[in-house]
């Protein structure tokens, strides 16, 4: 069989053996909960509820403070006991609510809308965004704007992206075995938003078993159907998604809505079912606690808030010292400075590194070998554009596509010198920015 993919692009290991036949188990109700009020792209959210308020599970305790902006809601039952800013998981502090629980978990009321795919599109929008659905497989850019693209870019495809290319994660691995309808019923929601056409379900080759039963689960459907992807990374990010499923090309600096498509991955998809059917707004999610070190790797389904010493612990601690606590996956995720930090929406996974793990090499001169160029999946010069900045040539960067990088690593990873290239491109960003404020 041939299987689609796109042009560049690495095969590291992908260490998903620790985890990939784990089932998802739920763990138990934190006593005490941080919500941090920025876990997305866009505005921070505005408080609404004061300290000393009683708070049901699923409760909105802070408003979208504009339309690319979320709603927040308590995870757990219990009273306000702080708003204040609190360590990020990414190491910034942010305006938080703290909530202490009572250990009751009493929600709010929830429905069960068997008709839901009746639903006219606008209510389903408002179910969506009053449930503060944001991508949960990236930035966490706002749901419901993204099921708003602008009427001179009508979407006729949704693809829904059950790829999950990063080492060690396995948690959309796992939600496609063991719920694979509430992903179809998400899929068929954001179609019925958006007047679309036809809808893609996207696995890689490494998945077979996801594969037999996500095309089990399609196979009566007319307009839906399993598109398997070579197994290479990155073959989850939005362009290479969008080639490899469709040949249609997303241009530099664009969107996929400019070729007539909407990506979300399957988490995000699950999420849009149950805030369409149940109102359920998005208090927990999913995510793959892995790593050699780890006593007992596992999917499980976290509250948002929840300490990450709180999730390690219940793993069973770790057979060795932790030399680095990495948010997502070891490619495109981030190292956090504390393991008292929160797990927010966008969090996918945790990966621990030993301390003979979290060694880099040391940064040397470029031998101008090219192989930087030849896995960039999006075409860049990435030796170029590094130096570029280390010469403060902010100009010549951007020439050599800056602005375009996806930060997925793949340079760094093929670079006999061990450029830190991601880091040099964080350096031009933020550089960039700063010049435009």
């Amino acid at each position: 069989m041939v299987y689609r993919s796109f042009i560049g692009g690495i095969h590291p290991k992908d260490y998903k053996s620790y985890t990939e036949n784990k089932t998802i188990r739920q763990m138990p109700t934190s006593s005490n909960v941080v919500i941090p009020l920025s876990q997305h792209v866009g505005s921070v959210s505005t408080p609404i509820v004061a300290v000393g308020d009683v708070v049901k599970t699923g409760q909105k305790i802070a408003e979208a403070s504009g339309r690319i902006s979320l709603n927040m809601h308590s995870t757990i039952s219990g009273t306000v006991k702080a708003i204040d800013n609190f360590l990020h998981p990414r190491g910034d502090l942010v305006l938080s609510i703290e909530i202490e629980g009572d250990g009751k978990d009493e929600w709010i009321d929830l429905v069960d809308e068997n008709n839901f795919l009746d639903l006219h599109a606008e209510e389903m929008k408002n179910r969506i965004f009053d449930a503060g659905i944001c991508g949960m497989g990236g930035a966490g850019f706002p749901s419901v704007v993204k099921l708003e693209p602008p009427k001179d870019k009508p979407i006729d495809t949704v693809i829904i992206s059950g790829v999950e290319c990063e080492p060690y994660l396995t948690a959309d691995h796992r939600m496609m075995i063991e719920r694979p309808e509430d992903i179809l019923n998400g899929l068929k929601i954001c179609m019925k938003i958006l007047g679309a056409e036809k809808g893609i379900i996207g696995i890689e080759s490494n998945k077979p078993a996801a594969i037999k039963i996500m095309k089990n689960m399609v196979k009566k459907e007319k307009n839906i159907n399993v598109v398997v992807l070579k197994f290479k990374y990155p073959q989850g990010g939005e362009k290479q998604l969008v080639y490899a499923a469709t040949k249609r090309v997303v241009p530099q600096g664009g969107l996929p809505s400019a070729v007539g498509v909407l990506v979300n991955n399957v988490a995000t998809a699950t999420c849009i079912y149950e805030a369409v059917r149940f109102k359920k707004p998005l208090v927990e999610k999913i995510i793959t606690i892995s790593g050699q070190i780890v006593n007992k790797p596992s999917n499980l389904m976290v509250r948002i808030g929840t300490k990450l010493s709180e999730i390690i612990s219940y793993c069973g601690e770790t057979k060795e010292p932790i030399g680095k606590a990495i948010i997502g996956g070891p490619m495109m995720g981030y190292t956090t400075c504390s393991l008292e930090s929160p797990i927010i929406k966008t969090v996918s996974g945790v990966i621990l590194l030993n301390e003979s793990e979290s060694k880099s090499a040391e940064e040397q001169n470029c031998l101008r070998c090219g192989k930087c160029v030849d896995v960039c999946p999006n075409k860049l010069m990435p030796c170029f554009m590094a130096s570029c900045v280390k010469h403060n040539d902010i100009e010549g960067a951007k020439k050599a596509g800056l602005e375009g990088c996806m930060k997925c690593g793949c340079c760094a990873f093929v670079c006999p010198a061990h450029i830190k290239f991601i880091q040099w491109v964080d350096v031009g960003k933020m550089i960039t920015k700063n010049a435009i404020k």
